[in-house]
């Protein structure tokens, strides 16, 4: 049995290594397309199940009050995991798997973003998103791990976390989010 030591020491070392071959042309095109969102007053929307609902969050706060915060124009940023009526009615009134895609029915204009988010690729709420999305206009962008799942064959942009591990991809995710938010403040003069 492996001691709790080596056990910190070796998980550490697998996130870092994963973290280290993130490829840095697929990061800096997100980048660049989020940006592009910011610049051109585009909708940001976010989803995700379980510790990704968690991360559409804190990405959602760190792009509407992080990335230029000092200027007079904030990022359009919303997290559909935040609105807890709206997804309990859904689920409840129609089917859980349609809880985001009623969102993006709702918020979507051609040229948004949807940021979807989901570790093994394969959650059907997820999906139907994505769905929704593609039909307005809307830019996909897919973070996922496990080998992509069908998430990253439907997405415009797919982010494969190289894990088979749901807490290492979830712990990946977090730092591709504060990636991209460091990168944005920079280069739009934010405070992040």
């Amino acid at each position: 049995m492996m001691d709790r030591a080596h056990l910190i020491k070796s998980y550490l070392g697998e996130v870092s290594q994963i973290i280290s071959e993130l490829p840095a042309d697929v990061i800096d095109d997100l980048v660049q397309t989020l940006k592009s969102a910011y610049n051109e007053g585009r909708c940001v929307m976010i989803c995700g199940n379980g510790g990704s609902a968690a991360t559409a969050s804190h990405l959602a706060c760190d792009l509407q009050k992080g990335v230029g915060c000092l200027k007079d124009q904030k990022f359009k940023a919303i997290a559909f995991t935040d609105a807890m009526p709206i997804i309990t009615a859904w689920a409840n009134d129609t089917d859980y798997d349609n809880i985001f895609a009623e969102q993006v029915v709702t918020w979507a204009q051609p040229g948004d973003i949807l940021i979807a988010i989901s570790g093994s690729g394969n959650s059907p709420n997820i999906l139907r998103a994505v769905e929704a999305a593609k039909v307005r206009g809307v830019t996909t962008i897919g973070l996922t791990g496990m080998g992509g799942g069908k998430l990253a064959q439907m997405v415009d942009k797919p982010v494969v976390v190289a894990s088979n591990n749901m807490q290492q991809v979830e712990d990946v995710h977090v730092v591709l989010a504060h990636l991209v938010f460091t990168c944005l403040c920079r280069e739009i003069k934010g405070c992040g």
